[in-house]
């Protein structure tokens, strides 16, 4: 096969339609006609001597041989958009742009206000436009449209890079009105209504059962690992929320740490170690290959570091 003869707006019909598994979404996403992109398909059939996707009951699905070319394909995009990068310095102070990221609220609350401090010293003129976990989809970091992940993972694709900002671990809050207070071991734990919180994931959610909370987040994993578990009066995907609902005298809000000591200075709650043991877990960024040597891109994950860094001595 000569490789002058190969169009390369086939490889990005093939990444999209590897993604998508779907004619007309594939086509909708690259903003051509349904009947160009089932033209694309069957050039790329004809390229690769592969039908690479076919139609099975869960609609369309890859081939062997598709499921080979997706990594190889990713890597040749990456390199193309990287050569056509142009080669110029961040200037900081006179950028204006956005940076599109997608953060827990575990993330939002404890590293973005930092870095908007810092942003209003070095970069006035860029804007962050934050993304929750359920407006994003893994296509979107991956092509680029959504600049970063900061959030908690328990699998990344492995295209994505990553850096961990911090390790955190978790506490207690209460309200000092709460009579499990005076003496908080595990009996009285147990004893207490819980508030339930966790969103780490990726994607639209569907409401909890109480019977699946011991299945879901690190806190009644732990329990379940002692044999015990918690009465959940209320769940919400909200921490700040739950921080809040801490105040009410029969509550227990068990959160992340660095989250848990930004009520240190509210005189109705009180921070306590949980009585039990809970692991501990990584806030990490995760951004596309496609914008690792982007200097804008580098200019911000370098300050992030940097803010996480300090922040994590805290």
């Amino acid at each position: 096969m000569n490789i002058r003869r190969i169009d390369l707006n086939l490889l990005v019909y093939l990444d999209v339609l590897l993604h998508e598994r779907n004619v007309t979404k594939a086509a909708a996403q690259l903003g051509i006609t349904q009947p160009a992109m089932s033209n694309g398909l069957r050039r790329l059939r004809d390229l690769f001597e592969d039908p690479l996707l076919i139609r099975t009951s869960d609609g369309m699905s890859p081939t062997q041989r598709a499921l080979e070319l997706q990594p190889q394909v990713r890597d040749i995009l990456a390199n193309i958009d990287r050569a056509v990068q142009p080669q110029k310095d961040f200037d900081a102070l006179t950028a204006q742009r956005v940076f599109r990221i997608m953060a827990s609220d575990y993330a939002e609350s404890t590293l973005i206000a930092p870095l908007l401090s810092e942003l209003s010293r070095l970069a006035p003129g860029i804007t962050l436009d934050i993304l929750t976990p359920s407006d994003v989809r893994l296509q979107d970091v991956e092509q680029g449209r959504v600049d970063m992940l900061l959030n908690r993972f328990d699998e990344m694709p492995q295209s994505f890079h990553q850096l961990t900002m911090w390790e955190d671990d978790f506490s207690c809050l209460l309200s000092v009105d709460n009579p499990l207070l005076s003496e908080f071991n595990l009996d009285n734990y147990l004893l207490g209504r819980h508030v339930w919180v966790s969103k780490t994931g990726m994607g639209a959610s569907v409401g909890m059962n109480p019977r699946d909370a011991q299945r879901v987040g690190r806190v009644d994993e732990a329990l379940k690992n002692i044999g015990k578990t918690r009465h959940i009066a209320v769940f919400t995907r909200h921490y700040q929320v739950a921080a809040q609902l801490a105040q009410q005298p029969d509550l227990i809000v068990t959160i992340p740490t660095r989250l848990a000591r930004l009520q240190l200075s509210n005189q109705r709650v009180a921070l306590r170690s949980p009585p039990f043991e809970i692991p501990s877990f990584e806030l990490k960024m995760a951004w596309s290959p496609l914008l690792q040597h982007n200097s804008d891109h580098q200019w911000i994950r370098r300050l992030l570091a940097d803010i996480a860094r300090r922040e994590g001595q805290l």
